[in-house]
C-alpha cells in the first residue's frame, strides 16, 4: 500500500514511527548509504544529507565515500521518539537528548525504516511516504 500517492493534491500528514521507540542503537555502518541498526531487528537506511544535533553541537552528515563517523556518539543510546514530518523528513530523538534529522531528496529515495515481518516505510522522491506491512494504516472495510 502506498500512502500519500496524491501528495500534490492533498496535504501530507506527519506519522509517528512507534516501532523504533525504546530501541537501542547497536551499530552504525557507514558508506554510500548509512545504516543504523537497532535492537529488535529494526534498521534505518539513510541515503541523503542528515543533521545531528547532539552534545558536540550541530553536525551535517552526508553518505558517500568518506562519511563522518560522528554517529558513533549515538551507539547504545535509546530512541525516545521517531516520526516523519509532513514534508517527509525523518526525525529521531534519543534519550540523551540528541536528535537526528534526515532530509528529503527531490529526485531520489532518501531514507527507509525496516523491521521484522515486512515492516517498511520509505521516503520517496519529494518526500512522498510509502508504507508496507505493519507500518501501513489499517484498511477500512466497507
Amino acid at each position: 500500500m502506498v500512502a500519500d500517492m496524491d501528495a500534490g493534491r492533498r496535504p501530507r500528514q506527519a506519522r509517528s514511527i512507534d516501532r523504533l521507540v525504546g530501541r537501542k542503537l547497536e551499530y552504525v555502518r557507514l558508506g554510500h548509504a548509512i545504516v543504523l541498526s537497532f535492537s529488535g531487528r529494526c534498521q534505518v537506511l539513510i541515503e541523503t544529507l542528515t543533521r545531528l544535533d547532539g552534545p558536540g553541537g550541530r553536525v551535517d552528515i552526508e553518505p558517500g565515500e568518506n562519511p563522518s563517523d560522528v554517529l558513533a556518539v549515538l551507539l547504545g543510546d535509546v530512541v525516545r521518539e521517531a516520526w516523519t514530518r509532513d514534508t517527509g523528513e525523518l526525525r529521531i530523538t534519543f534519550a540523551s537528548g540528541s536528535e537526528l534529522s534526515v532530509g528529503v531528496d527531490a529526485d531520489f529515495e532518501s531514507w527507509a525504516v525496516a523491521g521484522p515481518d515486512g515492516y517498511l516505510i520509505v521516503c520517496l522522491a519529494r518526500g512522498e511516504i510509502a508504507v508496507w506491512g505493519d507500518a501501513a494504516p489499517p484498511r477500512r472495510v466497507p
